[in-house]
């Protein structure tokens, strides 16, 4: 890949990582002008965000072996084309059943792109400078989270909703045009520079639509919580749980499994996938019950509840390269232990007196702590799923990170919705369920991080 090219790696990377991220962020504020304009019940207006959820969690590790397969330029194109088209769909919906089907294929396309920014970083930055690219998507997607529903209520005000729609189809015309730029040199593969054999490629249909299910019913399931409680969840949750069983003892037996054996073997990149699923748990989970007590029990307006939380965000974009700076002098394993106190001591710190928005002092001083953990463990935890892959699978392992981080926040909301002991209640629930991270954080290698399964012996 040319010089120039490749510098282009880390715009698209972080670009496409931000329209996503913006994408869920601002439909929470057009839902309510949407439900109106559209007359759409409450059970409709959910599923825009409900289907789109299930599409993406269900595919994203199918769409990063099929990076790895046919190339990782190739389905974050189509995925960032077929994004700005579905988007362009919803923005034209006429009903409420058609934004639906639109968001499931909005989600689809979602799930073909998230693996490719990844792999982008992995194939195109040398593994000194691996670190620094991850800590400036992390700091980007930080932005976006926060400025969302800022930048949603605007459009909203504005124009309507449709407008949250429509604004994703320049910036995915310009993505794609960029991803268009970063032509491999001819000596490389048109899909990766970590190149597999015919055989290393194959993955069964089979364990393809088990995986797909299982993932597709554990979101659905833990969505539904809120609503309906655990009890109304609990067959969807055993089907899962039977599907994920019946895919593991069918991975044991593939000749071609659709988790790679040395990915599924690799205890780095296993103990980074469950210190993101904790975290973003913790962490999700802790911002819904904040934002309910803010605004039902203290009767804080949605733009002072923004503002009382704004240390999260600004300490995240901050504290992602400094925790690139410890990854690299401490390594993952300090770093990320770190990450994980510092995340438990801010929602401790909501939870205690003062907490959950009762004292503003209180609440941006815990927010801050939230922002500068999550910042530690989202770079230590990416930087160790990207740069400690197995050669050739960095597609996969994508996939495998973007799904940790799409159920990890809907497990989170549904343990702060679903535990029966009120909104501020929960928070010891979502500290004990941060914490868990701790265990995946000791098992994380310990020397400094230089990039790369060599540095760390994955």
């Amino acid at each position: 890949m040319s010089r120039g090219a490749s510098r282009l790696a880390l715009p698209v990377s972080a670009g496409a990582a931000v329209l996503v991220a913006l994408d869920g962020t601002v439909l929470l504020m057009a839902q309510p002008d949407m439900r109106r304009e559209l007359d759409a019940t409450a059970a409709q207006s959910q599923w825009t965000s409900t289907g789109y959820l299930v599409a993406v969690a269900a595919l994203l590790v199918l769409a990063g072996r099929l990076g790895d397969r046919y190339g990782h330029r190739r389905t974050l194109l189509a995925g960032v084309l077929g994004f700005g088209a579905a988007s362009a769909g919803v923005a034209l919906a006429p009903t409420v059943g058609w934004v639906v089907g639109l968001r499931v294929a909005q989600g689809v396309f979602g799930a073909l792109l998230q693996p490719g920014t990844l792999a982008l970083l992995r194939l195109c930055c040398p593994p000194e400078r691996l670190g620094r690219a991850i800590a400036v998507r992390t700091g980007a997607i930080a932005v976006a989270a926060g400025a969302g529903p800022l930048l949603g209520g605007v459009l909203v005000d504005g124009f309507g909703w449709r407008a949250v729609f429509w604004i994703n189809v320049p910036v995915a015309a310009l993505l794609a045009a960029m991803t268009l730029a970063l032509r491999p040199a001819p000596a490389e593969p048109q899909g990766t520079a970590e190149p597999q054999g015919p055989a290393e490629r194959r993955f069964g249909l089979a364990a393809a639509a088990l995986l797909a299910a299982a993932l597709a019913v554990s979101v659905h399931a833990l969505s539904r919580v809120p609503e309906r409680g655990w009890g109304g969840s609990s067959a969807e949750l055993a089907l899962s749980a039977a599907l994920l069983g019946a895919l593991v003892g069918h991975e044991r037996r593939a000749a071609h499994p659709v988790v790679p054996r040395p990915v599924a073997r690799s205890r780095p990149v296993a103990a980074s996938l469950f210190l993101l699923l904790t975290a973003s748990a913790g962490l999700f989970g802790t911002l819904f019950s904040t934002t309910f007590r803010l605004q039902d029990a203290l009767h804080v307006g949605p733009s002072q509840t923004a503002l009382r939380m704004l240390p999260l965000t600004a300490l995240m974009v901050l504290g992602a390269p400094a925790a690139e700076r410890a990854l690299r002098a401490r390594g993952p394993r300090r770093t990320a232990l770190a990450g994980v106190a510092l995340l438990v001591t801010g929602i401790a710190g909501l939870a205690g007196p003062g907490g959950g928005g009762a004292s503003v002092a209180a609440t941006a001083v815990a927010s801050a702590l939230l922002g500068a953990g999550f910042a530690a463990v989202m770079v230590t935890a990416t930087g160790t799923v990207v740069g400690d892959a197995p050669a050739g699978y960095a597609g996969v392992v994508g996939g495998l990170k973007q799904t940790a981080m799409n159920i990890g926040p809907t497990l989170g909301i549904a343990v702060a919705a679903g535990t029966g002991t009120g909104a501020h209640g929960t928070l010891p629930a979502l500290a004990l369920l941060a914490a868990l991270g701790l265990l995946p954080a000791a098992a994380l290698p310990g020397g400094r991080h230089l990039g790369g399964p060599a540095a760390t012996g994955a």
